[in-house]
């Protein structure tokens, strides 16, 4: 490698390894958000409240955009829990992170980039429902993948 003489290479240098310093710092901002799982559950009967961003969907959300109906019960609890299971798992790329008696909490994570998305039903039993929120983790828009994913589960839910 010729060493660096002039005042312009020396500059080219410089940028270069700013450049590369700068990107890899979005790299791994980027890692760190979207392996940070946020804090979310179940408080007097309502999910985590949306974001003000647009990558989320909620059954108990006021905003009309973010809005999405509740999964009707099936006979049971646990008839109902079981159909929802089956649906996130004819969906794919899910895993369970957290599952209590009315609730259930997983992580999907999207198959190219590896995005996760927090995913949340609550089995409303005195409601007959089930209410569900998805949210990305990072970014600003999701081009409507949580909006599509609820309608895929919802969709095999009613139909299986």
């Amino acid at each position: 490698m010729k060493p660096i003489r002039n005042r312009k290479d020396k500059i080219k240098m410089w940028i270069a390894i700013i450049v590369v310093v700068m990107v890899s710092g979005v790299f791994i901002t980027m890692f760190t958000a979207n392996n940070k799982a946020p804090k979310l559950g179940v408080v007097e009967g309502r999910l985590t409240d949306m974001p003000q961003s647009p990558n989320a969907v909620s059954s108990q959300t006021t905003d009309e955009d973010k809005k999405v109906e509740p999964f009707p019960y099936k006979e049971t609890l646990k008839l109902t829990k079981d159909g929802i299971k089956l649906a996130v798992k004819a969906y794919g790329n899910a895993e369970i992170v957290e599952e209590k008696a009315d609730y259930l909490r997983l992580v999907f994570t999207t198959g190219l980039m590896r995005y996760k998305d927090d995913i949340e039903f609550y089995f409303d039993d005195q409601n007959k429902v089930v209410h569900f929120r998805s949210a990305s983790r990072m970014g600003y828009s999701d081009m409507g993948k949580n909006r599509e994913r609820y309608n895929v589960l919802y969709d095999y839910y009613i139909n299986h």
